[in-house]
């Protein structure tokens, strides 16, 4: 039983939710206004509709407290920089002349000025657009956005909380502006952006904020000294405001560590905090730091990340202890729900038993509520609930569905011998030059090429029936000569087939594979207007059929230069899945790579010379902890290698990675014995060329040269000029000249023209290079 104080203090709320809508309507506006098909006004209309949906679905399943300005039009990092009045000088005329219409500027660049750089948020995969800053970047509140979203809450006679970007966060996320020095420090500006923060505060407080959350997640990473400092300087200078609301300082993804004690003694009103995964450290940390006297904690004790049920027992074990550590507890799910699909009641197709196994937002959201009801009348008031959730638990554990003896045992088969390739990669390397023949600065795409409404409209007419198998197939044939086709005439030197056959990088091969479980409605939102649905990993792996080789061998009858195979690779399909929680992730990760060797293997045996095996998710899954770094590179570089070790040296084995920082993992890259790697670098400005140089990286590479995240259409010497850039960090003969990603989500006619630039420029290279 709980004690009269803990009913009293126990309250439900999260930290933010989905903002696509049921049928992901935000997306249809959104891209309906760039199209000119939808105005301004009707924009906002749907916005401001989604907004109260959200609200009141979570006031009616019972959240107590519900937050406000984690909705956004495209990215809550760049509506930060919206707030704080961070234009780049680039941008400023277009945000001066129509707000709305620069904002989406910065997020999707024009014809004539280049976006924002984007990268993954913390080791999530959903992007953000980088803040650039310089030692005279000045700031200027703009708090219409965050007072105005607070207002419509309290209007629905809703108790709400804002929510913001913290100011140390946001500092340490972004990046000298261009043409500023490389060793600037943004965090360096944090005594101009407090004052700023100082007034937004003091907006909210006048429009009805009692309690406004700071979201300053990069205090879960490892920080140096003086950036502790200024942590403890910010909120010290916060919370010592006169005219301010209630201040929660909020973490999630990591525990705290050595950021702990300096929040616990700030002048601040309550913390909010992970208690799932790794973060579940933060609960003998926090008894060590003395708890938080008179103070409120936020007990994120409901993953945010991951869609099995909870634990409701345990949950509620962890809350109980916490309820002796801050004066009043909390309960909430780990980070904002924005992580994870809406609901699974729209779910049809999945096997009603296993379905009870999992919870998206709007099930979190109401274990959330119970376990606060849990915590506050203690476990009678909800024993039905742990009763349904024990059963749940049991289904899931006794299951066949997540055990498979043959994958089991041909996983603990595996050797140290059967990840390595030989010869060396220098050897591997001339080999293949005689066998391709590829021309100085080989020319290339990542691999999807441009999605058009007629595929959708052809798999949308296959599953409903209005077309046959060998009618979608005809349509998936025609596609591919046409892309075909077109990079011969370009004079593209590696060809791709364009994918057309795949819905998602991930989705397309969960759905071929045992142990995975696919939505129909389970979007999740990547960047902008670009959702997902995440498959579900739900049991052992294992390949019953080849997956690709029909289509990569059909394309490589259509011409005689080589045709690339293309695969997701093992830590990418875990990534960008909500992967069983069950067993380490190591473990799964081999079962994927069998798996796929599999496939690798098949696509050689077709004839298929050039494999490429993206893995975009490497960095992106690197452990936001140094100490436990180590272990994952060690799993994860062992099942690339995996996958890729059973070919020929003469058989060129590609991979690719994109939007995130590299420069943490070169040596993980190396250890990967890729013969080609791929990278985003357009944004970047071949930041990354120069890191892999810095580390002697001994392999081929292809630095970006076209940013495919944007309409716009760079010209051949803008290419030309980043290439240049890129042959001062890696010699003319190791050089690739490709886009940053795949083409899936442009449209053919900034392709055709953005290729053909991209073949110009790689020409005028090889004409400067043979002529010095």
């Amino acid at each position: 039983m709980t004690t009269k104080s803990a009913a009293a203090a126990a309250r439900a709320t999260v930290y933010g939710y989905p903002r696509q809508g049921r049928n992901r309507e935000l997306k249809k506006a959104v891209e309906g206004y760039w199209k000119g098909r939808v105005t301004a006004e009707a924009l906002r209309a749907t916005a401001a509709e989604l907004r109260r949906t959200n609200w009141l679905q979570l006031a009616d399943a019972g959240i107590d407290e519900v937050p406000t300005g984690d909705f956004s039009y495209y990215d809550h990092v760049l509506d930060t920089t919206v707030m704080v009045g961070a234009i780049p000088e680039r941008h400023r005329a277009a945000v001066a002349g129509d707000a709305l219409d620069g904002y989406f500027a910065m997020a999707r660049g024009t014809q004539e000025v280049a976006p924002l750089e984007m990268t993954k948020w913390f080791d999530t995969n959903y992007h953000y657009l980088v803040p650039e800053l310089g030692p005279d970047s000045a700031f200027t509140a703009d708090s219409a956005k965050q007072v105005g979203e607070l207002k419509e809450a309290l209007a629905l006679g809703l108790t709400a909380r804002p929510v913001l970007v913290g100011p140390v966060t946001y500092l340490l996320l972004a990046k000298p502006a261009p043409g500023m020095p490389a060793d600037f420090e943004p965090l360096t500006l944090l005594d101009r952006l407090l004052p700023v923060y100082a007034e937004v505060l003091a907006d909210l407080r006048a429009a009805g904020a009692e309690w406004v959350q700071l979201d300053e997640p990069a205090l879960v990473q490892d920080r140096t000294p003086a950036e502790l400092n200024a942590a403890e300087r910010a909120y010290r200078d916060l919370g010592g405001l006169a005219d301010r609301p209630k201040l929660l300082v909020a973490s999630y993804f990591d525990r705290l560590g050595e950021a702990l004690p300096m929040l616990a003694k700030a002048p601040v009103d309550g913390l909010a905090m992970d208690f799932t995964g790794a973060a579940a450290a933060n609960l003998d940390a926090l008894a060590s730091a003395g708890g938080l006297p008179g103070k409120r904690l936020v007990a994120g004790v409901v993953n945010g990340r991951n869609v099995w049920v909870n634990d409701l027992a345990a949950s509620l074990s962890t809350l109980g202890t916490l309820l002796g550590l801050a004066d009043r507890v909390d309960v909430s799910a780990s980070c904002s729900l924005l992580h994870v699909p809406l609901d699974t009641a729209a779910e049809r197709d999945i096997e009603p038993q296993v379905l009870r196994w999992l919870a998206f937002a709007r099930q979190k959201s109401a274990e959330v509520v119970t376990l606060a009801r849990g915590l506050a009348r203690g476990t009678d008031a909800i024993a039905a609930d742990l009763a349904a959730n024990r059963a749940d638990l049991a289904s899931r554990a006794d299951s066949p569905v997540t055990h498979d003896p043959a994958v089991r045992a041909r996983a603990s088969a595996v050797a140290e011998t059967d990840g390595r390739r030989s010869p060396s990669c220098a050897e591997r390397a001339a080999a293949q030059r005689a066998h391709l023949g590829l021309p100085l600065l080989p020319t290339t795409t990542i691999g999807s090429f441009p999605q058009t409404g007629d595929l959708r409209a052809a798999r949308a007419d296959l599953r409903a029936g209005r077309i046959d198998t060998a009618d979608y197939e005809e349509r998936i044939k025609a596609e591919i000569q046409e892309v075909i086709s077109f990079q011969e005439k370009t004079g593209i030197d590696v060809l791709v087939h364009g994918e057309p056959e795949r819905n998602d990088m991930v989705q397309y091969f969960a759905e071929r594979l045992t142990g995975y479980l696919a939505t129909q409605h389970g979007w999740v939102q990547s960047y902008g207007t670009r959702y997902v649905r995440p498959p579900i990993l739900a049991g052992d792996i294992s390949r019953p059929e080849p997956m690709t080789v029909r289509w990569t061998s059909y394309a490589q009858s259509l011409t005689e230069k080589p045709v690339k195979g293309m695969l997701t690779g093992p830590v990418t399909m875990l990534a960008w899945s909500f992967v069983r929680d069950d067993q380490p992730l190591g473990d799964t990760a081999r079962q994927v790579a069998l798996a796929l060797r599999d496939e690798v293997n098949d696509l050689e045996a077709a004839g298929t010379s050039v494999i490429q095996v993206d893995e975009p998710a490497l960095r992106e899954t690197l452990p936001l902890r140094g100490a436990d770094r180590a272990g994952y590179l060690d799993w994860a570089t062992e099942a690339f290698r995996l996958t890729t070790s059973g070919v020929r040296p003469d058989t060129q084995i590609h991979t690719h990675m994109c939007y995130a920082e590299f420069g943490d993992i070169v040596q993980a890259i190396d250890d990967l014995d890729a013969d080609v790697i791929s990278l985003e670098a357009a944004r970047s400005h071949m930041q990354v060329a120069h890191e892999l140089a810095a580390h002697g990286y001994p392999r081929e590479a292809g630095p970006g040269v076209w940013d495919i995240h944007s309409p716009r259409v760079p010209g051949a010497e803008e290419m030309a000029a980043l290439l240049r850039d890129g042959l001062k960090a890696i010699p003319a003969e190791r050089l690739w000249v490709n886009p940053d990603c795949g083409l899936k989500t442009r449209a053919w006619p900034e392709t055709r023209a953005s290729l053909e630039h991209l073949v110009t420029a790689a020409r005028t290279i090889r004409d400067e290079l043979s002529r010095s």
